[in-house]
């Protein structure tokens, strides 16, 4: 992301500017269509789990404008790592509250689960068209691979379990009820936290593994129907 052509600028190595206005390309069709995707996909499982709170605050249409975030936004764009305006979510309208804040925090994760399939499966269909020119293809190879990518570093990175990423929901399914106040006690410094180890590339690794076993299962999936046909 940009806080990678940052480091290689001050290190006084050269930048790909072609690839780099495409992975600003992909970026902000991230931004503008998935983020709210991700966070509609958490409103729609609270509705349907018996929490109105997303439906009656206006948030369930999908409307990007109104999910927006400027930290968010501008984490996606130095780190390839962000998030949207959070849906509002009230566990007291769940008859099981711990396991259906968890199946609402899934969901966010699985949409962009999801997002990074289809666009393998649209990358390889496009592959499979006589008519588009090889500039074409290598261009747009390059803008899926960013919008695939990031999509699913943005699952791999929700679902740690560190307040208040969805992880945490996930995380405090299983702690006593005891536990779970301390557990989001520091939420608020958690986030500055995450955000000096990914300026610092601590996180890198772990991130990085994780993103890789992910993404070679998402592309084997999504190319397994081409590669059953014999187009590639």
């Amino acid at each position: 992301m940009l806080i990678d052509a940052i480091r290689g600028i001050m290190r006084g190595e050269g930048v790909d500017f072609p690839s780099l206005v495409m992975q600003l390309l992909a970026t902000v069709a991230v931004i503008f269509l998935i983020l709210p995707l991700h966070e509609y996909a958490r409103g729609l499982i609270a509705y349907k789990l018996g929490d109105p709170t997303a439906k009656q605050s206006g948030r369930l249409p999908l409307n990007p404008l109104a999910s927006i975030d400027k930290v968010g936004t501008l984490g996606l764009l130095l780190f390839g790592i962000g998030w949207a305006k959070p849906v509002p979510v009230n566990p007291r309208y769940f008859r099981n509250p711990k396991r259906d804040m968890a199946l609402t925090a899934l969901a966010g994760p699985v949409s962009n689960i999801l997002a990074g399939f289809v666009g393998t499966v649209v990358y390889y269909l496009l592959l499979c068209l006589p008519f588009i020119p090889v500039q074409a293809l290598s261009v747009l190879s390059v803008f899926f691979y960013y919008y695939i990518s990031i999509n699913l570093m943005l699952a791999v990175f929700n679902l740690l379990p560190a307040p208040p990423l969805d992880g945490s929901r996930l995380v405090a399914a299983f702690l006593p009820n005891r536990m779970v106040y301390q557990y989001y006690r520091y939420e608020r410094y958690v986030v500055l936290v995450l955000f000096v180890l990914l300026f610092t590339g601590v996180l890198d690794p772990v991130l990085s593994f994780l993103h890789g076993h992910l993404w070679n299962a998402v592309i084997s999936l999504g190319s397994a129907p081409f590669r059953a046909l014999g187009l590639l």
